[in-house]
């Protein structure tokens, strides 16, 4: 696979952006967005087949995003990312359509194997 598009979505942009060249590093090729809303105008252009999104920001936050990406990007896998730690909403996450749910503070470490575990299902269904 080519090297793979992730679109980092944060309020937080100062941490994206941070991300994003650790990612860049890696081989990853990344853009970033602060929100929900500028999120789904960049896939438009970028055609991100990861998107790494704060589940709460303002505008449009990851919940809101998720089946919207879901239904227009199918091929697009969702790690949702939240500081809140509730079950109900990982759960809920996870039925809307999201590949992954982590905790903030991100351990980078973990990130990164779930990045590289969407890689694989992309792989996968892509034969």
């Amino acid at each position: 696979m080519d090297s793979v598009k992730i679109l980092l979505v944060d309020d937080e942009i100062e941490v994206t952006c941070l991300l994003a060249k650790r990612l860049g590093r890696r081989g990853y090729t990344c853009e970033c967005a602060e929100n929900g809303r500028i999120c789904l105008e960049k896939m438009h252009e970028f055609q991100a087949e990861i998107v790494i999104m704060d589940v709460k920001m303002p505008v449009m936050g990851g919940l809101e995003t998720l089946p919207v990406l879901v239904k227009e990007y199918e091929h697009c896998k969702v790690i949702l990312l939240s500081g809140h730690a509730d079950m109900k909403i990982a759960v809920q996450s996870m039925h809307m359509g999201a590949f992954g749910y982590l905790m903030k503070p991100i351990d980078f470490d973990e990130l990164l194997f779930k990045i590289e575990d969407a890689v694989q299902q992309l792989e996968l269904e892509n034969v």
